[in-house]
């Protein structure tokens, strides 16, 4: 079983900054894919960032130039570092485990989902 745990969201105006993390509880975490998606009130689950094993990174065209995401190995983490924040990011963003050789955009090509962790950018 793997356990993913994100944490790093909070409260922030139109035009700050937050970064994500999520810490994943797997010894072979360093040949893992790893992705971001979020879910907006209202709205269904959405591709925001994903990250190979390699460090080959992929964004939706909504957040390209202003989120990275990236992973340290060593601590088991991957982040998403989110700039320009806009009130249309506020979301639950929610951190899971890519299946190996699948797409990286869909929802149902990865297995393991952490709990999530609420962002709100006010306007």
């Amino acid at each position: 079983q793997v356990q993913l745990v994100e944490s790093g969201g909070g409260l922030v105006q139109a035009g700050g900054s937050l970064r994500l993390s999520c810490v994943v509880s797997r010894r072979t975490f360093t040949a893992d894919g790893m992705g971001w998606f979020r879910v907006a009130p209202g709205k269904e689950r959405e591709f925001v960032a994903a990250i190979s094993w390699s460090a080959v990174t992929h964004y939706a065209d909504s957040v390209k130039g202003r989120f990275t995401i990236s992973r340290d190995n060593a601590a088991n983490t991957v982040y998403l570092q989110m700039n320009s924040l806009k009130h249309e990011d506020t979301a639950v963003y929610y951190c899971a485990r890519h299946i190996y050789d699948r797409t990286w955009n869909e929802a149902h090509d990865y297995d393991f989902w952490g709990q999530g962790t609420q962002v709100t950018v006010s306007s």
